[in-house]
């Protein structure tokens, strides 16, 4: 063996490097279990979570390992990083508005022209990958052939850039310019904020694509918080406010005065019989939620003095006749001794959307002062005990200024931070100023002496005190109810600095700690199990020579996990499952060189001249087989995300080490076996001559597995046109939500259907998830996603908490159910499901073209490659065939997702290994046999690669059903479709692939006879 010193060495320093890498892991969970021993509550075997977190803090500084180089806080950023479906917590990602960012680069933001372009740039994104600004452009000369730019950028800020008659093709390079610089400012800001939020092993990254930022948040628990610090624009803001007085209720009373005669217009169209109600008004007019107790104000606000002896009467009375205050419940007018007060009215969280349509329809219509903005509190009133409550309170604030701008903003802001008050205990946020801020607060507070002024953040009001007097200095507070974490928050946010545009999550997907460590342990037994049978199996067939593979088996998972924790990738669940289907695969190569050993015994070679031309013989089918696969596996890495980029990084460095350990780590083994002048055997008796004189006619019995793969694959098209797919959310956005019930909790998913539809006001999906009757997955499209409300998400999970209550534990609150009863959740934008649908299909056909070339440039002849390709097409149609045909028959899932997309393109990588192996034989067989018949070449062929097929599909097929069935129900559909996919790749490479290239490789013979 040639270069064996350096390969040796390669070796042990590959280990060395892996020990090293790996020891971080052993240390971590080593002090972790530590910190539970301390933590151990006496007498029981419960965990006090606090002394846990004391314990793991007092030592996360100290350096104690490996030469006291090394903290816990250090292991823990190099140790083994396990994905967040096996740790539980929050994957997001982020796009920052490029729209805003023009918007704000602009002279005039509400130019008719500029929004124009601006929506018909947002509808040409959809079906474009072009970047935003260049269909920007488009965009503009569409809405406005040949008007100039300049004039809509050439600001006080912009005019050095943008000189006077600048062309389109100038004014656009610049906001290319500015845009790139204002995402990466963004970045910039969302990490800072992340860093200071305390997460262990955050990942933060820009994507590809323009103004988009994916989040790893490992191990949080709190959804709200994280949305609220990702999301918010940190647009800090002070306001003056209409106080709550006679006259702002008297525009109330306007307000609904129009909303009630748009309502009895549509009422009267309804009446008609011919004309159905406007949709809009028509949810309007329902049921509105509770107002909190003490609220019904609706007889002052009118000045109606005298009472109804007749309640209901009344009742109806006023809901006839105040439509508008059956949303929003009017403020009582305070004590006219007392400063009137800065909230005008209250309502119900799920009511606020309603008043402001109401509201934006009473602009329209001028009712509204010209000067008056209606604006929201960023909490819901707390009660008299301090608890929060489901109402919101509305501020009116008055705008001073003729550019429509507040009077003083958060630019001014040096300095923020958390402080505590000693005699209340509350929390609040008290900031510094800068010079020019401090002025003009001065200026505001002497103007509003025993007045409000409203701080506002991102258009929320989060309180609005009284000025007792002047306040010099430019110190401030902000308070309101907060919580110590909600007060971090808001001062982490003010010190990180504005967004330059809003961000809005378009996919988010959660795991519970409890569904992660489920997860693992799942993954945990099926891999061990995987493992002992691959073991057990090559022990048996190849005696000996399967002890050798055992042990460069047992190196490769050693190097996978080694390299996994070098490179910092993290394990996922898709990634378990690609190590063990690596583990499958790793066996094709022993099984390759072992199988070509065995053919050289049998020609009569002795042992050592056998193995060195066994290995020889063998490297170009593995080779090429395992470079086919690479692709599919790289392809994979490039276009997926998330757990399916862990699923390709393991199987990518899974390719790699089985090819190093299969070819040189085990050629080492046999070395010095046979310098010890040690017996190796490579057979069993009852394994040496399974399939050694097979003779199938493949080749004469082809046009029948034509006509089988023909009806299954016409079958399966049939269904796809005719019932098409269950697609996943990654394909037509929405929500997915596991909610896991108690034990004795009766689920009807019909009834749960049905009843959370009614809520929803369209269909929703529930059907059982795993191998227990009280979990269920839960997937809906409401509500519109292209809502930038930062409280979407959880205006959803509040509707999914009532449409459940039903079935939850008496006394479950909206936060408990969140935290034990909702086990994961998923939310995909309907722009990012354009995106993943329009990925899925590039990366499937990327890889059947990078297969064709790279057989096309091995063997020489586009027939092979022709070939292979449509045994790929042959496959993929059966296993999408399969999916719809099974759709609603299967008990677990059958999503057309990321993960099926997955599973395809490894059944293309696996398929074609399969295919090239039949197609080594046959240039071989063609080379050392040119007078024998075509037909009987392929035959040949065919059958000598038959015992090799036979191990290798096996043990691939043994792996992968293990996963399938101890692998967890998350992952059972992605590795059903592996399963049925590698079956019928088996079976599309010997029936398919090699007589398709036969029949083209007989009509090209037969032309040249000609």
């Amino acid at each position: 063996m040639r270069n064996k010193g350096a390969i040796l060495t390669l070796a042990i320093a590959l280990a060395v490097v892996c020990i090293y890498q790996l020891s971080f892991t052993w240390k971590a969970v080593s002090v972790r279990n530590q910190a539970k021993e301390f933590a151990k509550v006496a007498g029981t075997d419960s965990i006090d979570s606090k002394l846990e977190q004391y314990f793991i803090d007092s030592v996360s500084s100290e350096k104690t390992y490996l030469f006291k180089l090394f903290s816990y806080r250090d292991i823990q950023e190099k140790e083994l990083n396990f994905g967040l479906d096996l740790k539980g917590g929050m994957n997001i990602i982020l796009e920052i508005s490029v729209t805003d960012v023009i918007r704000n680069l602009s002279s005039n933001p509400a130019d008719t022209t500029l929004n124009k372009a601006l929506a018909l740039a947002r509808k040409m994104e959809q079906n474009s990958s072009e970047d935003f600004i260049v269909l920007f452009g488009k965009a503009f000369e569409q809405v406005a052939p040949g008007v100039s730019m300049e004039s809509l950028f050439r600001t006080k800020d912009l005019s050095t850039q943008i000189p006077f008659g600048a062309t389109n093709a100038q004014v656009m390079a610049v906001l290319e310019e500015k845009t790139s610089g204002a995402i990466n400012n963004a970045f910039n800001i969302i990490s800072t904020r992340i860093n200071q939020f305390g997460v262990a092993q955050p990942n933060i990254q820009q994507l590809e694509q323009a103004g988009r930022i994916m989040v790893d948040l490992p191990g949080v628990k709190d959804k709200d918080r994280v949305r609220k610090l990702l999301q918010g624009t940190a647009n800090l803001e002070f306001w003056e406010v209409y106080e709550n007085t006679p006259d702002v209720q008297n525009i109330l009373l306007a307000i609904n005065d129009v909303v009630k005669a748009t309502i009895d217009v549509e009422k009267a169209k309804a009446e008609e019989g011919g004309e159905k109600a406007n949709t809009d008004t028509a949810e309007l007019m329902t049921q509105p939620q509770a107002a909190p107790e003490g609220l019904e104000l609706l007889d002052q606000i009118a000045g109606d003095s005298t009472a109804s002896s007749d309640s209901a009467l009344m009742a109806n009375d006023v809901n006839a006749q105040y439509p508008f205050f059956q949303l929003l419940q009017p403020y009582p007018i305070r004590d006219t001794k007392e400063t009137p007060g800065p909230v005008i009215g209250l309502a119900h969280f799920k009511d606020t959307a309603r008043v402001n349509s109401y509201l934006k329809l009473a602009a329209e219509r001028n009712i509204v002062p010209r000067d008056m903005r209606f604006m929201w509190s960023a909490k819901p009133m707390a009660d008299q005990d301090k608890k929060s409550t489901n109402a919101f309170e509305l501020y009116a604030v008055k705008i001073t200024g003729r550019d429509g701008k507040a009077p003083l903003d958060g630019d001014a802001v040096t300095n923020a931070r958390m402080e505590m008050d000693p005699v209340h205990g509350n929390a609040y946020v008290s900031m510094s100023m800068n010079a020019e801020g401090a002025t003009a607060w001065a200026r505001l507070t002497a103007q509003n002496v025993e007045q409000c002024i409203a701080i506002v953040m991102d258009n929320m009001v989060f309180s609005a005190p009284v000025v007792q007097n002047e306040i010099k200095g430019g110190n401030s507070q902000i308070t309101g109810n907060f919580t110590q974490a909600e007060a971090t928050d808001l001062a982490n946010l003010l010190e990180s600095g504005k967004l330059p545009a809003p961000a809005r999550i378009i996919e988010e997907n959660v795991v519970g700690p409890t569904l992660g460590k489920e997860a693992i342990n799942a993954g945990q037994v099926a891999f061990i199990i995987a493992f002992i049978l691959v073991l057990v199996y090559m022990a048996f067939y190849y005696k000996s020579a399967g002890y050798v593979a055992d042990v460069a088996l047992v190196t490769n998972m050693f190097f996978i996990f080694g390299v996994l924790a070098s490179l910092g990738a993290a394990l996922t669940l898709p990634g378990i499952a690609g190590i063990v289907l690596t583990l499958g695969m790793a066996v094709d190569a022993n099984v390759i060189i072992y199988e070509r050993i065995r053919e050289e015994l049998r020609a009569g070679k002795g042992l050592r001249l056998a193995i060195t031309d066994g290995y020889k013989n063998a490297y170009s089918a593995i080779i090429d087989g395992n470079i086919t696969t690479l692709l599919a596996g790289i392809i994979l890495y490039i276009f997926g995300k998330g757990p399916i980029q862990g699923f390709a990084t393991t199987l990518i460095i899974g390719i790699l080490t089985s090819l190093f350990t299969a070819i040189f780590v085990s050629r080492i083994i046999f070395e010095n076996m046979l310098s010890k002048q040690k017996d190796v055997k490579f057979s069993r008796p009852l394994t040496a001559n399974v399939l050694l004189n097979a003779k199938v006619d493949f080749i004469g019995m082809r046009k029948i597995f034509y006509v089988i793969s023909a009806i299954i694959i016409g079958t399966g098209v049939y269904s796809m046109f005719t019932g098409g797919f269950n697609l996943g959310i990654d394909f037509k956005g929405g929500y997915n939500y596991v909610v896991r019930f108690d034990q004795d909790a009766q689920v009807n998913t019909v009834d749960l259907s049905k009843n959370l539809s009614e809520i929803f006001d369209q269909t929703v999906e529930v059907k059982t998830f795993g191998n227990v009757g009280n979990q269920v997955k839960i997937s809906t499209k409401a509500i519109v996603l292209e809502d930038d409300a930062v409280n979407v998400d959880s205006l959803v999970e509040a509707k999914l908490f009532a449409g459940l209550q039903p079935l939850l534990k008496e006394g479950t609150t909206l936060d408990s159910f969140e935290e034990n009863n909702m086990m994961s959740s998923q939310k995909v934008g309907p722009t990012i499901s354009d995106d993943i649908r329009k990925s899925a299909v590039w990366s499937i056909v990327f890889s059947l073209l990078g297969i064709f070339l790279y057989i096309f440039m091995r063997f020489r002849n586009w027939r092979f490659g022709f070939g292979g390709v449509v045994s790929l097409a042959h496959d993929t149609l059966f296993v999408l065939g399969m999916y719809s045909l099974l759709r609603n028959i299967m008990p677990f899932s059958m999503e057309i997702d990321q993960s099926f997309i997955a599973a395809i393109l490894t059944v293309i990588g696996y398929s074609i290994n399969d295919t090239v192996i039949i197609y080594d034989r046959i240039r071989e067989y063609r080379t050392i046999h040119p007078k024998y018949e075509l037909r009987d070449i392929f035959n040949l062929a065919m059958n000598s690669t038959l015992g090799r097929t036979m191990n290798t599909s096996l043990t691939t097929l043994l792996t992968l059903f293990v996963m399938f069935v101890y692998g967890g129900e998350v992952i059972r559909g992605f590795i059903f479709a592996l399963l049925i996919g590698i079956g019928i790749g088996t079976y599309s490479s010997v029936f398919s692939a090699a007589p398709i290239v036969f029949d083209m490789l007989k009509v090209k013979i037969g032309k040249s006879k000609k």
